[in-house]
């Protein structure tokens, strides 16, 4: 159910970004799906790739400082309110979430919300209780 995402930390530089995509393109490692933070001194880019721990080596290898963390997809509704009445089960259970980022794909009307917390196996709990479908991680890797 967990899906691994890997982060990886970049100076906050112009063309910075470039370099950790074009190690994976060369690996040939497909991105799907990222989400890039910053600060004004740093960036962590998250990234959702289709194999994640040949990803990880390829980034080692070319010195980044790279970890993975256990994140869950969710299916949510593709249209107004959709991302709502997730995020309203969430609150309402009081679980804290440090991130979210969403993408669409080719289920109809359908798209999936990324999500990590401290406590990700009681979000699991709560989702699911309330009729959340859990998005299995290699169905996410190979979307």
């Amino acid at each position: 159910m967990k899906i691994k995402q890997l982060s990886i930390f970049l100076q906050n530089r112009m063309g910075s970004l470039s370099k950790p995509l074009e190690v994976l393109s060369q690996a040939d490692i497909n991105i799907r799906a990222m989400c890039m933070a910053d600060t004004s001194e740093f960036g962590i880019l998250r990234l959702v790739v289709d194999n994640p721990l040949k990803g990880k080596e390829a980034l080692e290898e070319n010195n980044f400082l790279v970890k993975i963390t256990e994140i869950i997809g969710v299916e949510m509704c593709d249209a107004p309110g959709g991302l709502t009445a997730v995020l309203k089960i969430i609150k309402d259970n009081e679980i804290d979430l440090e991130y979210l980022y969403a993408f669409t794909h080719d289920k109809a009307n359908k798209a999936i919300l990324l999500l990590h917390a401290d406590n990700i196996d009681y979000l699991i709990e709560i989702l699911t209780e309330n009729n959340i479908s859990i998005v299995p991680a290699e169905e996410v890797y190979n979307l």
